[in-house]
Order: structure tokens, then C-alpha cells, then sequence
């Protein structure tokens, strides 16, 4: 059996999500797993300073136009496209996404946040949940690897569903972007927890969205979330990277 046969049967298999995958889902994109997520905010530092982001309600509007129209619904079709190539076993698609995926950051910071993050993913799963795509990976594109590439690439080599992965995916970066928004504004937990819960449309749009999206519909219009990332890199006073 091909290495795209094997991987296409699991992915069918893995369309209820069976517990194997859900675990793996769940180590892969918890906050102890060590990719240092904690330490980027996607420019919300700025935003805070800029009192564009200043209550619970700000928080929300602005992270969900970074999840269906920024950075977020970049991320989902970059993330689909290197799933899809892995699945087909399609090493010239894969290439081809890793590559723009490592170069289509809107600012410096955006582009060491998405590979830092990424290549950090690759050698602990690589350490600990060594899949031949994720060989492959590092064997086919020898550049920085961005983050939803990397998850995507283990994802498809350990036979996850594109859909589930992609939605556990955008819920872990929507979490990350409101626990810096509940630091910096500051923000009680609950309110947090609000915000992520109003979230949930936001993210399931963008991943039936990005299922169907062609690598030519990839393109931010959150403009001033992406000038946020720019302006951060000379922001005087920095708790995060990015």
C-alpha cells in the first residue's frame, strides 16, 4: 500500500474523529505543547495601546475580522492546501504551499511568529509523533516552516481529518489571541471566556470557507490589524514578540 492510500484510508477513518486523533489534536495544540504561542499577541499589544482593543466587546470584533477576512483565514487555506498535498502525496503542491506559506507574512513579526512557531511544532513532533510526512516535510523544503503548514503536514501523516484538525487549529490560535487580549487590556477570565465562545461562528465559517478556497483567494482585507503587527515591532513597551 502507497504512503497516499494509507494516509487517504485514515483520513476516512478519521472523519468521526476517533479518540487517537482527538488525543493527538488535544497535545498538539494545548498551550503546554512547546511552541511558545504564549509570547505573541498577532500585534492585540498594539492594538490595546492604540485603544483600538479595549474592552471585551472591541476584543471580539477585531479578533473576528482577523479569523474570517486576516490572518486567520490565511492560515486556514494554507493549512487545507499542505493537508491536501500530503494526502495525495503530492511533494511538488506541498513545496510549493510551504514555500508561500513561509513568505506571505504581512510584517517581520508576523513571519517569526508563524515560523517560529512552526519549526518548534515540527521538531517536537518530530521528538515525539514522528510521521514519514513530517520526513518528508523536512526532506522536500529545507526554509523556515510556517505554523498551520506544520500542524497540517501532522495532521494528514498521522490520518486526522482535514476539517476537525483545521477547527482545533483556528480554535487554539482564536485562544491564544484572547488570552494576550485578557493580559493586556486586562480582562477578567470569564470575559475571556465570553469572547472565545464568540468566537465559535467566526471559526467554523473560516474553515468552510478555507475547504473550498483555491491558494489564489488567499489575501488579508483586516488591514489594520496587519498595520498593528508592523507598528509593534517599534512599540516602546513589549510584553510580546509580535
Amino acid at each position: 500500500m502507497s504512503m497516499a492510500t494509507h494516509i487517504t484510508t485514515a483520513i476516512i477513518m478519521a472523519d468521526d474523529l476517533a479518540p487517537a486523533a482527538l488525543y493527538r489534536l488535544m497535545a498538539w495544540l494545548s498551550p503546554a505543547f512547546p511552541v511558545g504561542a504564549f509570547s505573541y499577541s498577532s500585534g492585540i499589544e498594539w492594538a490595546v495601546e492604540a485603544n483600538d482593543i479595549k474592552d471585551a466587546a472591541t476584543l471580539k470584533s477585531w479578533l473576528g475580522v482577523m479569523l474570517v477576512e486576516g490572518g486567520g483565514f490565511c492560515d486556514a487555506v494554507l493549512f487545507v492546501h499542505a493537508h491536501r498535498a500530503v494526502a495525495e502525496n503530492d511533494d511538488k503542491a506541498l513545496r510549493e504551499v510551504a514555500e508561500l506559506a513561509a513568505t506571505f507574512a504581512p510584517s517581520k513579526e508576523r513571519h517569526l511568529e508563524t515560523t517560529a512557531q512552526g519549526n518548534a511544532f515540527v521538531e517536537a513532533t518530530r521528538a515525539a509523533w514522528g510521521c514519514e510526512a513530517i520526513e518528508k516535510l523536512k526532506t522536500i523544503w529545507g526554509g523556515p516552516v510556517a505554523y498551520p503548514v506544520a500542524v497540517a503536514v501532522a495532521s494528514a501523516g498521522h490520518g486526522i481529518a482535514v476539517e476537525p484538525a483545521l477547527a482545533a487549529y483556528l480554535q487554539a490560535v482564536a485562544a491564544n489571541w484572547v488570552s494576550a487580549g485578557v493580559r493586556l487590556i486586562p480582562l477578567g477570565q470569564s470575559d475571556g471566556q465570553r469572547v472565545l465562545a464568540g468566537l465559535e461562528a467566526a471559526v467554523t465559517a473560516t474553515v468552510r470557507r478555507a475547504l473550498i478556497a483555491k491558494l489564489d483567494d488567499l489575501g488579508s482585507s483586516a488591514f489594520r490589524a496587519d498595520l498593528a503587527s508592523a507598528r509593534h515591532e517599534t512599540q516602546y513597551t513589549r510584553l510580546f514578540r509580535s
